[in-house]
């Protein structure tokens, strides 16, 4: 993980993209407090994903639960 003030992201911001792009994560800080960080799409793809683990008690297929919504809203037409 890279720490970098707001300040220096701001005046080298295709440097630290460039690092992003590389796999790193960067933490930009204001004033010495974080602010936001930077993370690579496939890392906040995971990251989200991850995070869902156990929410869900089973497993759900995805075609069988769109077929159940379609059935279950014909009737309201």
């Amino acid at each position: 993980m890279i720490t970098v003030s707001a300040t220096d992201f701001q005046n080298n911001f295709g440097y630290y993209l460039q690092a992003v792009q590389e796999g790193n994560e960067i933490r930009i800080l204001k004033n010495g407090k974080e602010v936001a960080r930077l993370i690579s799409h496939n890392a906040s793809v995971s990251f989200l994903s991850d995070s869902l683990k156990g929410v869900l008690k089973y497993d759900y297929d995805e075609k069988a639960m769109r077929s159940e919504r379609i059935e279950a809203h014909e009737g309201i037409r």
